[in-house]
């Protein structure tokens, strides 16, 4: 779940962020092309009507000049060839892309109906316990490392509930990290429901389509040896914000949304854990989904939203990912960034209509019928090869 942001998020410091080998359409083999040319043709102009040389020195520089223009010109078409059987051009960029395993959408659909099997996985609940134990089988099976931060979190209204994160860490002994991280609650209450507002809900796809998601991740990136370290981190009670109706204040700092992640982000599991950057999955299953970068990502990553977005583009997954720019969301990657000072990004279904996320958000209507294998393997795709990428640059 998420909800509109009521407040700016601090802006992070100088941060590294790398292209993954996005590239401005100006150079070919380090070959200067025509775009170069009219400029280097301003500057030699400039140079001969602003010098006061003699006449012979003015006609040997134009001489020469044109020489070097006409060499470049020719060098520039001879090798603009070259790069097209390893890119993909467009008229901004030039984006390469690595080999990479196939996202089974099947499977990542798999894992959405084991967790739903669970029935709603209210925080504090016997589904919450079981279906945390079937995750943690299931990273150790595909070969991580598994920390369970266990937590009490305070409610909205000052109640309180056992809660636990899962950490899994693949490849440990790797400096270069990515946090990838989910919510695996449910929400105590189907609240946008006209009719019955207090029954819990399956969260399907706000809740259980992250985590399918990361589960297929790593299932591939463990049998395949991804050279590259990866945290996977389930945040528990992320979902318990107040009902729509509820008028009292709520002092919490995100609304009474995102505690575990506020805990993880003041409690690391490591001392002076950090990552490279992280992203953020939550609402990536529904039909249709339209995922458009919201206001924080945009503050405190902007680079790495553009580049995902434009990775997503590539792959002809442009009708999900959209260029637009969405309003402010307070979601699980709030903390991370101003707690933890991690940038992370959030990969979320993000509408420009009334209801903001998608059609039966916060409904008992959230179930297995809601999931699309479609925007699954969209999201699951992008995101092993913004992986694979990030595992070729040094």
């Amino acid at each position: 779940m998420a909800h509109p942001l009521t407040r700016h998020a601090t802006l992070l410091g100088n941060r590294r962020f790398t292209s993954f080998g996005i590239q401005k359409n100006q150079v070919h083999n380090n070959i200067i092309c025509p775009k170069t040319v009219f400029l280097l043709i301003d500057h030699v102009s400039v140079i001969i009507f602003t010098k006061k040389t003699a006449l012979m020195k003015t006609k040997g520089i134009i001489l020469a000049s044109a020489l070097l223009l006409i060499g470049i010109f020719y060098a520039c078409r001879n090798t603009s060839d070259q790069t097209s059987e390893t890119t993909t051009d467009t008229p901004e960029t030039t984006t390469k892309l690595v080999s990479t395993p196939i996202f089974s959408a099947d499977s990542a659909f798999h894992f959405v109906e084991k967790q739903v099997a669970f029935g709603p996985r209210v925080p504090g609940t016997a589904a919450s316990a079981s279906c945390g134990k079937y995750l943690i089988s299931k990273f150790k099976a595909y070969g991580c490392q598994v920390t369970e931060q266990k937590f009490t979190a305070v409610l909205y209204n000052g109640k309180t509930v056992a809660s636990k994160n899962i950490i899994a860490t693949y490849n440990p002994t790797a400096a270069k990290r990515i946090l990838l991280a989910a919510h695996y609650d449910s929400r105590p209450y189907g609240d946008k429901d006209l009719s019955i507002k207090n029954k819990p809900i399956d969260g399907a796809n706000d809740g259980a389509s992250g985590v399918a998601v990361l589960l297929e991740l790593a299932r591939l990136i463990s049998a395949d040896s991804l050279a590259l370290g990866v945290d996977f981190i389930l945040f528990d009670t992320e979902d318990w914000g107040p009902p729509q109706d509820y008028t009292a204040e709520v002092k919490h700092q995100y609304g009474g949304y995102c505690l575990g992640s506020e805990y993880w982000s003041n409690n690391l599991h490591v001392k002076g854990y950090s990552a490279f950057y992280g992203i953020l999955l939550d609402m990536v299953g529904a039909p249709n989904a339209l995922f458009r970068k919201d206001q924080l990502s945009m503050e405190a990553a902007p680079s790495i939203a553009s580049n995902v977005w434009d990775v997503a583009a590539t792959l002809g997954f442009s009708n999900y990912f959209s260029s637009e720019q969405g309003g402010g969301i307070t979601d699980d990657h709030s903390p991370v960034n101003t707690i933890a000072k991690i940038p992370m990004i959030d990969i979320i279904d993000n509408r420009p209509t009334e209801n903001l996320f998608f059609e039966h958000h916060h409904t008992l209507k959230d179930n297995l019928s809601t999931i699309d294998r479609n925007t699954l393997r969209a999201v699951g795709q992008t995101l092993l090869q913004v992986l694979y990428n990030e595992s070729k640059i040094q």
